[in-house]
């Protein structure tokens, strides 16, 4: 099938639906041979084959010898990859289609974590609050002052707090350019 993209990224914050837009593209693409994964696989995978296997004391060595695994998935094509930063990371590739998802609604975005982490509501807002800000410090002394969910590094930006599930996959599939005939593999 020729698609319009030949790779994939999804960025976005905690709890704004990247791990559900994953899951649901793999139903899609997975049997047309795409890889899918995240980028927590791959931080975790990467982490085996680097000598510190505690990736949050890294070195920065460390962490663009990952942002360049990254980036050689995406160039070899038939890939999606789900982390808050791959659609910054692929920002000057025009033939990967970079996806941001946001959820305007934080207090929809707090009850995802409370529900997915079985934590309480105070303890999910802390969660998002510190994490947000613990990355953010360390990107900006990593990567530069940038503002890595700027809309215009994103060829589609989701609200997924107005667009549900289906929606949202149906969004990137039509942007992709999945269409032809082609159906869900469930649904034929």
């Amino acid at each position: 099938m020729d698609l319009k993209y030949k790779s994939i990224a999804i960025s976005g914050g905690i709890a704004v639906g990247k791990g559900t837009l994953l899951a649901n593209l793999k139903t899609y693409l997975e049997p047309l041979g795409w890889h899918i994964t995240s980028g927590g696989k791959l931080l975790r995978d990467f982490a085996k084959e680097y000598k510190n296997p505690i990736a949050s004391l890294a070195d920065d060595t460390f962490h663009h010898k990952l942002d360049d695994r990254t980036i050689e998935l995406l160039k070899k094509g038939n890939c999606v990859i789900e982390a808050w930063l791959a659609g910054f990371m692929a920002r000057d590739m025009p033939d990967v289609l970079r996806i941001l998802l946001v959820c305007s609604e934080d207090a929809v975005r707090v009850d995802r974590v409370a529900n997915r982490d079985k934590v309480s509501i105070e303890k999910a807002k802390e969660f998002i609050r510190e994490r947000e800000e613990v990355n953010m410090k360390e990107w900006k002394r990593i990567y530069g002052d940038y503002d890595f969910f700027n809309p215009d590094y994103f060829h589609l930006v989701i609200d997924t707090y107005s667009s549900g599930p289906n929606e949202t996959v149906g969004k990137v599939l039509d942007r992709l350019g999945y269409r032809n005939g082609y159906h869900h593999p469930q649904k034929s």
